[in-house]
């Protein structure tokens, strides 16, 4: 019993000595094919962009995200605590594959795979509110269980294919920050947070929309 212990200890040290490295030095983008995997449902490749970005860094590859190849846009006013009022709460921004074990912005473990990426408001309730600066997010949900990309779902469905993917019962998630108007895209930019941000224009029927996702950070007070 005690050797064993002792084996989980060692395991779990590994995991996460893993997990901490992919935080640390620098990265960079660059461009990558569409995704060749049995694992992902037919109807996400077909909705996807045939050209994706990698994110690779100091100890190799973060992920590489394929977006959708036109996301639903609507009017939107001036950000403020909702940056991206133009995604429709719920919709499918694209997907994102892992190829190593890494962490959302809770710290919580991903396992490597590909992922559909849907965004998600932080709710305003008494669990929620104030918790942070802005409320757009992504939320991970298994390509494997989630292939409607038309439809857009609730957040209490979101985060229960979410915790599939976290296995707590937290959903995984990465939060969204303002982009850096002085960038490039597809770039990523580190912030006065310490933060890396992955800047990205999601295309849709009636123009562009430049976003930015949080990959390399974490948020301490989750």
């Amino acid at each position: 019993m005690r050797l064993f212990s002792l084996l989980h200890l060692s395991l779990v040290a590994c995991l996460f000595s893993s997990l901490s490295a992919l935080g640390q030095g620098t990265y960079r983008v660059e461009a990558t094919g569409a995704p060749v995997s049995a694992d992902v449902p037919q109807a996400l490749l077909d909705a996807l962009e045939r050209q994706g970005t990698r994110v690779a860094g100091d100890e190799g590859v973060l992920c590489e995200v394929w977006l959708r190849k036109a996301v639903p846009l609507k009017t939107a006013g001036e950000p403020g605590e909702i940056l991206y009022a133009a995604l429709n709460n719920g919709t499918v921004l694209g997907v994102v594959r892992f190829p190593n074990p890494a962490a959302d912005f809770r710290g919580q473990a991903i396992k490597p795979g590909y992922y559909v990426m849907r965004y998600a408001l932080i709710p305003q309730d008494g669990a929620h509110m104030g918790v942070y600066a802005t409320r757009d997010t992504v939320l991970l949900s298994p390509v494997a269980a989630d292939t409607e990309v038309e439809k857009d779902l609730p957040f209490a469905e979101m985060v229960k294919l979410s915790t599939q993917v976290s296995g707590t019962p937290h959903p995984a998630f990465f939060v969204m920050s303002p982009v850096n108007e002085g960038s490039s895209f597809p770039a990523i930019v580190k912030d006065d947070q310490e933060h890396w941000n992955l800047q990205l224009k999601l295309k849709g029927v009636s123009g562009e929309l430049p976003i930015a996702i949080t990959l390399v950070g974490k948020w301490e007070g989750a």
